[in-house]
């Protein structure tokens, strides 16, 4: 598996954006206003975090080398990055609306050390880099390309990946999470120009009722509400379960 420069796309270039675009909200765990501003960045920048309210701040590259265990959010399938002491929590939507909008380099600022949740998809971020525009760059695009099969699982966990080789990028995924509020479901991906902004940058966060009422009584999710996710009732209510939720979460 090596870096380089793909036979069948030479032609295609790197691209960024072509101008600052801001996001204001509020963060999902810590409920503070936070701010994230996406900024034009020169070839083979990648794309790196920098928290603007920590001083002397490392910029945080957005790979898999800064990727930490965070046992706090562990529950959340949350990613986190982390450089010399400093971290950035839940930047999976960020990262996916940066990918499916087949940009490569951009400085993503930070006031806070979480993006704002917005609806809990990719589509804020999908929206605000578009008004900033793309612009191509003169570099050549570099691909990971996969010569052989390559696999990982984790059967504690119940994760399985495999990585395939093909001439083009396609995937393919489902999700079981043993639960029959929900089932077993799958998707595909085998056009990111085609398929990302529409059938999957709206994609919403979703969790089941009893992860929700475990993280609030952890005091984590303060940012979240009614309108950041979809939360799938996985288990019968009573009035005093209903009357315990309001409560919990501030609902009239």
């Amino acid at each position: 598996m090596n870096w380089k420069n793909h036979g069948v796309l030479m032609d295609k270039k790197q691209r960024t954006i072509k101008k600052e675009v801001s996001f204001e909200g509020r963060g999902l765990h810590t409920g503070n206003k936070t701010k994230i501003t996406f900024k034009p960045a020169a070839e083979n920048f990648g794309f790196r975090f920098l928290r603007t309210d920590v001083e002397n701040a490392p910029a945080i590259p957005a790979l898999v080398d800064y990727v930490v265990q965070d046992h706090e959010l562990e529950s959340l399938r949350g990613t986190t990055l982390k450089k010399d002491g400093v971290e950035v929590h839940t930047v999976e939507h960020v990262l996916a609306a940066l990918a499916g909008l087949e940009l490569d380099n951009v400085l993503i600022e930070l006031e806070g050390n979480e993006p704002p949740i917005g609806d809990g998809s990719a589509m804020p971020f999908v929206n605000r880099l578009l008004e900033a525009g793309i612009e191509e760059q003169d570099a050549i695009k570099e691909y990971l390309v996969v010569e052989e099969p390559l696999g990982f699982s984790d059967e504690q966990r119940g994760i399985e990946y495999a990585a395939l080789p093909t001439d083009d990028y396609r995937l393919t995924v489902m999700v079981d999470y043993k639960n029959p509020a929900l089932g077993s479901q799958h998707s595909g991906l085998f056009s990111m120009e085609k398929e990302f902004i529409s059938e999957f940058a709206p994609a919403r966060t979703f969790c089941f009722l009893h992860e929700v009422e475990m993280l609030a009584e952890q005091g984590l999710i303060k940012g979240g509400d009614l309108d950041s996710a979809v939360v799938i009732v996985d288990r019968d209510l009573d009035d005093n379960d209903m009357q315990r939720l309001k409560k919990m979460f501030d609902i009239d």
